[in-house]
Order: structure tokens, then sequence, then C-alpha cells
């Protein structure tokens, strides 16, 4: 799952909260510690430990001193928002420009999209 597409931490923050987003990870779950990332992915696990950090420094993960990481209250609902918002400007925004462009109407681009969903 790891590839040269990005930094590694950053796939290690992006996997997690996919899982918090999923639902994979529940609000109060335990995270796999930076050195279970580390032998499962072979990185080094101050790599793991920095995707970890910046899921803390955005709220989503919170350390219980000696015991590890655990999924905040209310995690899933943040990342979700701000991935809307980046859906919203990269694709939808641009689709409605060109359906406009095309001169689809916002009913006809809706059954597109049914019809698109369905195949």
């Amino acid at each position: 799952m790891i590839d040269d597409s990005k930094p590694i931490f950053m796939q290690i923050a992006e996997l997690i909260e996919n899982d918090i987003i999923s639902g994979v990870l529940a609000e109060e779950a335990q995270v796999p510690s930076t050195n279970e990332f580390a032998v499962f992915y072979r990185i080094n696990p101050a790599t793991a430990a920095k995707g970890i950090n910046r899921l803390v420094e955005d709220g989503l993960l919170y350390k219980k001193r000696g015991i590890g990481m655990f999924v905040t209250q209310g995690a899933p609902t943040r990342p979700r928002e701000k991935r809307r918002e980046k859906f919203q400007q990269q694709f939808i925004a641009p689709l409605t420009a060109e359906a406009s462009n095309l001169g689809i109407g916002i009913d006809e681009l809706v059954a597109m999209i049914r019809t698109g969903s369905e195949a």
C-alpha cells in the first residue's frame, strides 16, 4: 500500500484517517503503535511516528501516557468535512462548469450521474 507518490509519513496518516472515516477505527479505539506500523510496512518507526503525530496535531488522535494513541471523540467529522470541501473544489466545480459549457442543465446532469452510478 505504501508507494513513492508522496512522503511515507503522509501515507501513514492517510491510512489511519481513512480507517477513522470508514469506522474501522471507532472513537476511543486504540491505534496501532509506531512499531507495529514500522514492522508491517517495513519503515522506520520515526516515520510512522511522524504520521501519527500529524493526526495528533489535527486533533484526530490523543495519547494516553504509557498506553498508546487513541481516536478522539468526534474524529470522523473533521476529516470528512475537509474531504467534502476538497471534493467540491476538485470534482463538482469543474463538472458543473463543463456541464454549463455543454448546455447540460442540472436535472440532466443529475440524471447522468444517476445513470453512471447504476452501471
